[in-house]
């Protein structure tokens, strides 16, 4: 072109943006500034897009100084482009600096900073924001719901989640991927599998990160068999499995013990040439082998592997080893996790309950007394259950519930009950080296135990018991909350730190195998 405009830079800007050649836009933008042309709020909005994606923080901070310079940093698609690019660069107090400061606010600019604090891991922020600009009547877009929805999947907000259901039906958003993805982790990672199945169900054309999604609940809920059909059926409509999918389909297999589907899959995606498996998927086959008993061929899959293993591999591999008593290899495992995660109180765990398990109470001492000298704190477990708009949080051997003195009596007479048909408490579940009567009364005190007797008096007959806890259940609360779903005829729905937990009936989703 003989003579260009400002315009017609900022196009060629936008071109490269659009074909995620960031690098060149900066490189353009430059040339720009060091010919002295005039620069528009669409040249720096451009460039800063261009610094997002690249999460160039130093160019930012430039361009914002630029802006300031030419009284640009007023203008919503400059100011919109900043805070996006401070917000990806983890520096939300940027972002929100400048959300208060501007003048004037697009749609776009809310949507950007809901997922903002939705990327910087502030939820609960998210949903104040949006509640704001609810009040203030705003018009919000598919992104803007779609972030709000990722904030309360993170925060397993249920009732907002459904509110916001609600709001896309209206508005008309139910039909959009973005959207629909968004419903459909929210729904399975609050525990309803059921109103993600519908979501997905209802969306005509569907993508590969839609289908991925759903996949991925029914691996969470080991609904192993619907995991495994989805994929086949998303093949026969030529979409083809990508690592997302095959990192879903093998969890599943994991927590079915389905060993020869894990190989399978493994070995597919393996052959084809358009994936190479990455450290998720061994991790998985990993974890496929492990849990069965593979652990020797699991250990060989580790040393084969085609880039070091990471902590999630050996911290599988401990687990294991743990399951199945295998002091050897789960020394070998806790030595690479020391090494690699030091302040990792779990991992301590984990080795300390297989010592235990053998009765090795001067091992187990040496493993506690190694955790409170190098002052690390091993997470205390707890479990929280939504009532009536509230969240209560337990501990095991709460006291200081207002309710707990009901609480209790209601355990002890669903414990009477449980007699009844042959329940034992677990005592080997206990990694203590006291007496069996301890053992026994400090399982009884468990936080789920007593989330789920608090549930069954304070929510009406019939309605499910739905019990998040930060760490894995153990065996006994396992086998009571069985015998409790059949002798309430309560579904009780139970998200641990590794999966859900349906139980109803006396049977869990689970069959005993996670």
């Amino acid at each position: 072109m003989p003579m260009r405009t400002i315009v017609s830079w900022n196009t060629m800007i936008a071109c490269h943006n659009n074909h995620g050649e960031y690098v060149e836009s900066l490189n353009l933008f430059l040339q720009i500034f060091r010919q002295g042309l005039m620069l528009s709020e669409f040249t720096l909005s451009s460039v800063l897009c261009a610094c997002a994606e690249k999460m160039a923080v130093y160019e930012c901070r430039q361009l914002h100084c630029l802006a300031l310079k030419i009284a640009r940093d007023s203008n919503v698609f400059v100011g919109t482009a900043l805070l996006d690019v401070y917000a990806k660069s983890y520096m939300i107090g940027d972002s929100c600096r400048i959300f208060d400061h501007l003048p004037e606010k697009s749609s776009v600019t809310w949507s950007s900073m809901v997922s903002g604090y939705v990327q910087n891991d502030l939820h609960e922020e998210a949903l104040v924001l949006i509640l704001k600009s609810q009040q203030m009547g705003l018009e919000w877009t598919k992104f803007t719901l779609s972030a709000a929805l990722s904030a309360c999947t993170a925060l397993a907000a249920t009732i907002e989640g459904t509110q916001l259901h609600s709001i896309v039906v209206r508005t008309g958003f139910d039909l959009d991927i973005f959207v629909a993805t968004a419903l459909i982790d929210l729904y399975a990672k609050c525990g309803h599998i059921k109103e993600a199945w519908h979501v997905f169900s209802v969306v005509e054309e569907k993508n590969i990160v839609l289908w991925n999604a759903m996949i991925a609940g029914f691996s969470r809920h080991a609904r192993c068999l619907e995991t495994m059909i989805l994929v086949e059926k998303m093949k026969n409509m030529d979409i083809s499995p990508n690592e997302v999918t095959y990192v879903s389909v093998l969890s599943a297999c994991s927590h079915a013990g389905l060993v020869e589907c894990g190989r399978y899959y493994f070995n597919l995606m393996t052959e084809d040439d358009k994936l190479q498996p990455n450290v998720l998927h061994y991790s998985c086959m990993v974890d496929v082998l492990g849990r069965s008993g593979f652990i020797y061929e699991a250990w060989e899959l580790i040393e084969n592997m085609p880039f070091a293993p990471t902590a999630s591999i050996w911290g599988s591999l401990l687990s294991s080893c743990r399951t199945h008593g295998n002091l050897q290899l789960a020394k070998v495992a806790a030595e690479h996790l020391f090494e690699i995660e030091p302040e990792n109180a779990g991992n301590h765990v984990l080795l300390s309950n297989l010592y235990a398990a053998r009765k090795q109470w001067e091992e187990v001492a040496v493993m506690r007394k190694h955790l409170k000298d190098n002052g690390v704190k091993k997470e205390k477990g707890k479990s929280w259950i939504e009532v009536r708009d509230r969240v209560y949080v337990f501990v095991v051997g709460e006291y200081n519930h207002p309710m707990i003195s009901e609480i209790y009596m209601k355990l002890e007479d669903i414990r009477k009950e449980m007699k009844k048909l042959g329940y034992k408490t677990r005592s080997d579940c206990d990694h203590h080296d006291v007496a069996e009567e301890q053992k026994k009364e400090l399982l009884g005190q468990h936080s789920e135990k007593l989330a789920f007797a608090f549930g069954l008096i304070s929510l009406p007959p019939g309605v499910s018991i739905r019990i998040n806890k930060n760490i894995r259940v153990c065996g006994d609360c396992h086998a009571f909350l069985k015998l409790a779903s059949k002798i309430s005829g309560r579904e009780i729905i139970v998200r641990d730190v590794k999966r859900f937990h349906h139980f109803c009936g006396g049977l869990c989703s689970c069959k005993d195998f996670w």
